[in-house]
């Protein structure tokens, strides 16, 4: 699967407000997946940093991704649980999400992603999650 083959999918398979976060898949495999979040007013709280709900956001479908790449193919999972740490204010010009599935077993797949300021390298957010399958 490509960047390409997964932008799609996110473009099908993506509520219209998650394709408002301007998602770009730079990198998909079996191993891990990437995207980037362009840091935009629209995405911006008090203060001018990224809200706490796009970084959850990011990183769920960031994670869903992951399990796209890690099967070959996209696989209509539910979020079970979602638990996200935000680490410091997210600044800059984008944020890259970083994900990869632990585990994929018959029902469930666990998750994990980093959320990094592009600029800066610096560490925003971490977040695990158990997917079901269907």
């Amino acid at each position: 699967m490509t960047p390409a083959d997964a932008q799609a999918l996110l473009a099908e398979h993506f509520a219209p407000w998650v394709l408002d976060l301007g998602l770009e898949v730079t990198e998909i495999g079996a191993a891990e997946t990437i995207t980037r979040m362009p840091l935009t007013p629209r995405l911006a709280r008090v203060g001018g940093i990224v809200s706490g709900q796009a970084l959850a956001a990011q990183a769920d479908t960031t994670m869903v991704l992951a399990l796209a790449g890690h099967v070959g193919d996209f696989v209509p999972a539910g979020t079970v649980t979602l638990d996200t740490q935000f680490l410091r204010p997210g600044t800059g010009s984008a944020i890259l999400c970083r994900a990869m599935i632990v585990r994929a077993g018959k029902s469930l797949a666990f998750a994990r992603a980093e959320l990094t300021a592009e600029d800066s390298g610096k560490p925003i957010a971490s977040a695990t999650a158990t997917l079901a399958l269907p």
